[in-house]
């Protein structure tokens, strides 16, 4: 948490209230969250913001760029310059329009690594990402859950596999397709990868419409809370009834996540005898 969702709405906040902005400087408040040079930035204007997974990218027409991954509790808000920094602001990207762009991360759980320009971005940090989960076809997911023995929930949240997943949209996405997260993932047929990819794209797009789920910390670029926690089916309901057929939801740790889904619409049994 934050997932694909949090973050394609942050960067489209980002580029909605940055875009085309000159950056005057560069404030780095906690030097031990950031990477590289961040003070590259300044004096170039905010080309491009760009998203793979969970990971977001702040370009300049000039080519410097920082990578921002959010990680648990982080934060990049737009907000005017005369605004009180929040605590644990701990980098600041000053705008020639009299806005800040603010990371803010109380628990330190991300950060911010700077690249010369996105050939560096992408073979220090992209290329080892799988496809984003927005654009992989159901034959490469298909061929990667085939490559590993891993139960399908622990293959899904694996980045290198698939990226943006997390443990929300996993137990979302798994109870929308039917699919067992204990099966394992060299089991899913072709015509359940298509099922999941089927499912898998309007979940998301739901959720980066309804500005993504906030739980705990997250906030959108223009610090509003998003709502799709409102719709989730499974995640954080285990023991309560499913709201297909009203069996209890199960619930467990896998991969060290709390996983919630229905052993009656998901059972491995039910798996294999559904069609797509």
């Amino acid at each position: 948490m934050p997932e694909l969702p949090e973050v394609e709405t942050v960067r489209r906040g980002v580029e909605a209230a940055a875009l085309g902005q000159v950056i005057q400087a560069v404030r780095v408040k906690r030097r031990d969250v950031v990477q590289g040079r961040p003070q590259a930035m300044a004096g170039h204007r905010l080309s491009a913001a760009l998203r793979h997974g969970k990971q977001l990218a702040l370009v300049t027409d000039a080519g410097p760029l920082a990578c921002v991954h959010l990680g648990m509790s982080g934060s990049l808000c737009v907000e005017p310059a005369s605004t009180p920094r929040a605590k644990h602001t701990h980098l600041v990207w000053v705008l020639a329009n009299g806005q800040e762009l603010r990371f803010r991360d109380p628990r330190r759980f991300g950060g911010v690594a700077c690249f010369a320009d996105r050939q560096a971005l992408h073979k220090v940090r992209w290329h080892a990402l799988g496809p984003d989960a927005t654009t992989i076809t159901p034959a490469d997911l298909h061929r990667r859950l085939n490559a590993t023995r891993r139960v399908l929930k622990a293959a899904l949240l694996d980045q290198n596999l698939v990226a943006g997943l997390g443990n929300i949209y996993v137990d979302e996405l798994l109870f929308a397709a039917r699919l067992s997260p204990l099966m394992p993932g060299c089991a899913v047929d072709r015509s359940q990868a298509k099922r999941l990819v089927a499912r898998m794209r309007p979940l998301l797009a739901r959720a980066v419409k309804a500005g993504g789920s906030s739980l705990r910390d997250y906030v959108g670029a223009d610090g509003a809370s998003g709502a799709f926690q409102n719709n989730h089916q499974v995640y954080g309901r285990g023991g309560l009834p499913c709201p297909r057929c009203g069996q209890d939801l199960s619930a467990m740790a896998i991969a060290q996540r709390t996983s919630v889904w229905c052993g009656g619409c998901q059972s491995v049994d039910t798996t294999q005898e559904l069609g797509d």
